[in-house]
């Protein structure tokens, strides 16, 4: 059954009185408000519920992605539906003023990314891949990949101070098969949290009732009640893990990973930090349950 409200909102405060310096940042970037709720939504949960700092930024606005409004009245809606998404996922959520359908892997957009991460002091950032069906989803993963350097390099975006440290890098899932498969380093067991990442996603009510029905020739088939647009949400968004994140999830939570149903997995990109197991149990504290 989906939780209540008031439960989510008691659940996301909770914390284990983690010292600052104990505190792990980690910053998720996708090209649209909704992209990382779905990518990552689940993982920031989690670290949210054990004191850590997580912020989702969209490098876009969304201004295009609806089939009635648009333009500003349309970004007005999706920030607003992004600031209450960040609220019951327990994260800080910020969307950059760049057109939706127009993102380009620029300098003045990867400027804009170092300058995110370093702000946020990440120790972890997430993104999708560079291969994908939307221009802006492939840019966002170019875009990172580009700043994965640059993020500790001083005579880049010198108004911002670098990172002493490179973080990790990783890709979120995705389905994608060309040039090669999304390959999961890590997988994480969101069983506990499911249905308040689905919860939380149900914020962004012009993307998941409106538009992508429309896009899939649905929309008329949208329920009317809250429950019930949550069951559709939770039906759409099982995030069943296939048989690569099922040995993966085996290597990290060993014989209880078969009884896992719901996950998302990340791949470690090439261009950052390069963790061992260790460092990445210590990043990735849910792996320890």
């Amino acid at each position: 059954m989906i939780r209540t409200p008031l439960l989510f909102c008691l659940l996301l405060f909770a914390s284990f009185g983690l010292s600052q310096e104990d505190k792990l940042n980690i910053i998720v970037f996708g090209a649209h408000p909704d992209d990382c709720d779905i990518d990552a939504g689940g993982t920031a949960i989690l670290f949210s519920q054990m004191g850590h700092n997580v912020k989702f930024v969209s490098l876009t606005n969304g201004d295009a992605g609806h089939h009635i409004k648009g333009g500003d009245e349309l970004a007005k809606i999706r920030l607003a539906e992004a600031q209450e998404a960040g609220k019951r996922f327990g994260v800080t959520y910020t969307v950059l003023d760049n057109h939706d359908g127009e993102l380009m892997p620029t300098l003045e957009n990867r400027l804009k990314v170092i300058r995110e991460i370093r702000k946020w002091q990440a120790d972890i950032v997430i993104a999708p891949r560079p291969n994908d069906y939307h221009p802006d989803h492939r840019y966002t993963g170019v875009l990172i990949q580009d700043a994965a350097y640059m993020v500790i390099v001083p005579n880049i975006a010198k108004d911002v101070p670098p990172l002493k440290a490179n973080p990790v890098f990783m890709y979120s899932a995705d389905h994608f098969q060309k040039p090669n498969p999304f390959e999961p380093d890590i997988v994480i067991n969101i069983d506990k949290v499911f249905d308040q990442k689905i919860y939380a996603m149900a914020a962004h009510e012009s993307q998941f009732f409106e538009w992508l029905p429309w896009t899939s020739g649905a929309l008329d088939k949208v329920p009317k009640t809250t429950d019930a647009r949550l069951k559709m949400l939770a039906n759409w968004r099982k995030d069943a893990p296939n048989e690569a994140a099922l040995k993966t999830l085996e290597k990290w939570y060993g014989q209880k990973g078969a009884e896992v149903q719901h996950v998302e997995g990340f791949e470690i990109c090439e261009y950052g930090k390069q963790p061992s197991e260790e460092e990445l149990k210590r990043l990735f504290p849910m792996l320890n349950p």
